[in-house]
């Protein structure tokens, strides 16, 4: 089975829109085991002003602090020049960059239109000239919960914008929650035909319970990494009724149980999944941290083997 690779972004999309302050060394203390789970790369923070986003103002700290292992990218959401220089100080592994597809969500959560955007990241990609590998994810690839149905067309020109200033790789969104496996497999197969040299990753939420048919659909069009949060955390303000992002172990658990190479040790993940709502303080969407992996198995009543 095709190797699938996890992209865990719990410590950023997750906490920023926490109610409360995570505490920094939860934070470091939370990505050095998620370091060692098996993740091709985890998110750890971004580098957003801490006037817009006060629950990671501790960017630099974290990232000063965290134990990097080999093998493990260690990934910061980067909004423009001035995030750029910070992150350079940083030595994150790459950069995220992020604008919408949809004109109306880019005004509500960016305040600018998406040329606007557009040409400012253009601008952040000309100054890291190639130093630090550069990915862009594109939000509401699959709609938006204001304008309704994103046009593919329009995704793709903005990957082709994006590719054609030299990112390594691209994130298809699923902001809202509002994609359906047909929709996600015709994006899968349309873009990987157009663009096979970019990296590319999916990234669903779970707001109408698709999250993971979503993921296996991509799976079976090819698509091999996706990003995932711990234990769901994480939403979009933007998007009525939205839940978090899909549950990295609950993905995971099922993709290994159809036979799929994730390289995790879900054990260990799954252990982590369950100190997550002590960190945070309240339950969180996950559903296999509470019902533990297929194959852990229970006692029969005493009475079966009576009956036997």
């Amino acid at each position: 089975m095709t190797r699938i690779y996890f992209n865990d972004v719990v410590t950023r999309d997750g906490f920023q829109i926490e109610p409360n302050f995570i505490p920094t060394d939860d934070k470091v203390k939370l990505v050095d085991e998620l370091s060692q789970c098996g993740f091709a790369k985890i998110e750890v923070t971004s580098f957003t002003s801490p006037k817009a986003i006060p629950m990671l103002r501790d960017a630099e700290e974290v990232m000063g602090r965290i134990q990097r292992v080999p093998g493990v990218e260690y990934t910061v959401l980067v909004p423009n020049l001035r995030g750029a220089e910070r992150a350079f100080e940083s030595r994150a592994d790459e950069f995220n960059l992020v604008m919408s597809t949809s004109e109306t969500h880019n005004l509500a959560n960016l305040r600018m239109s998406r040329e606007k955007s557009f040409a400012g990241l253009a601008e952040v990609i000309r100054y890291v000239d190639g130093r630090t590998p550069i990915n862009v994810s594109l939000s509401t690839a699959f709609g938006c919960p204001m304008e309704g149905d994103v046009p593919q067309a329009v995704v793709e020109k903005f990957v082709k914008r994006f590719a054609d200033l030299g990112v390594r790789g691209v994130t298809i969104c699923d902001t809202t929650g509002m994609a359906h496996p047909a929709q996600v497999a015709k994006m899968a197969d349309d873009l990987q035909k157009q663009f096979s040299d970019l990296q590319l990753t999916f990234h669903f939420h779970n707001t109408r319970g698709m999250g993971l048919a979503n993921v296996l659909a991509a799976v079976q069009s090819g698509i091999n990494r996706f990003d995932g949060s711990l234990g769901g955390l994480g939403g979009c303000p933007y998007a009525p009724g939205a839940s978090g992002n899909i549950s990295s172990e609950d993905a995971i658990h099922m993709l290994d149980a159809m036979g799929y190479d994730t390289g995790m040790d879900i054990p260990r993940l799954l252990d982590l999944a369950r100190e997550l709502p002590h960190i945070v303080g309240h339950s969180v969407p996950g559903q296999v941290a509470k019902a533990g992996a297929t194959c852990q198995l229970h006692p029969a009543p005493s009475y079966v083997n009576e009956l036997r």
